[in-house]
């Protein structure tokens, strides 16, 4: 979102350049994607980072939010709240241990997002079947070593802003 651009002076880019700008550029795209489904489920992209926690899990404690979603506990159960009262998740009590609660992405919530995302998983598999087996290759490797990387420097990022020199 932030990253600059690495351009020749000439104004041409080099191909690693417009390799890290795609990439970029695919990260915003998604980015824009989440937006709209936020806005289609009338929700905030917290909320909806919880609610793709939760749809992927099946069924989740609120610990298990907190700590996926980095939240605090306060913060997460006030997010469980809205989402129950928008009628976007469902409150269970947990089937093994009776004192703990769980939560569950309401069926409605379910089809509605397999509607916004489903074409989106379409269109991906679509736009994959034009590679080769070793192109994909190639692709599939990019995007595990991408992804490790960006994890890394989210947990940088989250050290740095703990010292208090920064």
């Amino acid at each position: 979102m932030f990253g600059r651009r690495a351009v020749r002076p000439s104004g041409e880019q080099t191909p690693l350049a417009a390799a890290a700008d795609a990439a970029a550029a695919f990260g915003s795209a998604t980015d824009e994607v989440d937006e709209a489904v936020a806005e289609v489920l009338a929700v905030n992209r917290t909320d909806l980072r919880i609610l793709g926690l939760v749809d992927a899990a099946g069924t989740m404690t609120a610990g298990a939010v907190a700590e996926a979603a980095r939240l605090s506990p306060a913060a997460t159960t006030a997010a469980i709240q809205r989402l129950v009262a928008a009628g976007h998740l469902r409150r269970d009590t947990d089937p093994d241990d009776r004192r703990r609660a769980v939560v569950t992405v309401t069926p409605e919530t379910a089809e509605v997002i397999d509607r916004l995302y489903g074409p989106i998983g379409e269109a991906g598999h679509r736009l994959l079947t034009r590679y080769t087996t070793e192109e994909l290759r190639l692709v599939t490797g990019f995007l595990e070593r991408g992804r490790a990387m960006q994890i890394a420097q989210a947990a940088r990022i989250r050290n740095t802003a703990r010292d208090p020199g920064v």
